[in-house]
């Protein structure tokens, strides 16, 4: 059994599903394009598109909304701030923005998937400043620091 999400369905969203899960082992829920008219995503463009609806996520949990990777792999669409973090917090309209990688203008319908939303528990971490730091092998290596798999 999982957590329990109270959502607001708000003017532009009316008349679409809710937010749900495509399939018995889904991680995410599906967001739709709550869009009253056609948007128009010209290549290396953006455009904020409503997702319908506002949530009120239990203490100690946030949503991740994350591309879809049809969209991705077929047209070029993916999130611009993936994985973009929802607050529990958060009472406000829920949005995605959408970015065109692709080479063709890309058409947001209404009731589109546009992208997946995951619910996750969230662990809070005290940061505690100190002198020096535990060394590791790895040590300071950063980007492409530990090679490229074969």
């Amino acid at each position: 059994m999982g957590v329990t999400v109270e959502i607001s369905v708000l003017p532009e969203g009316v008349g679409l599903p809710l937010p749900r899960y495509m399939s018995a082992g889904a991680a995410g829920c599906d967001l739709l394009a709550a869009v009253q008219d056609d948007i128009i995503i010209q290549p290396r463009a953006r455009a904020l598109v409503s997702a319908g609806f506002c949530m009120a996520l239990p203490p100690g949990y946030e949503a991740q909304v994350r591309p879809r990777s049809g969209l991705a792999l077929k047209h070029g669409i993916t999130l611009l701030n993936s994985p973009g973090t929802i607050d529990a917090d958060y009472r406000g309209p829920v949005s995605v923005i959408l970015i065109n990688h692709g080479d063709e203008p890309f058409v947001v319908h209404r009731g589109e998937r546009i992208a997946q939303m995951i619910i996750a528990p969230v662990q809070r971490a005290t940061l505690v400043e100190r002198e020096t730091l535990a060394e590791t092998e790895r040590a300071g290596g950063g980007f492409g620091s530990t090679g490229r798999g074969s």
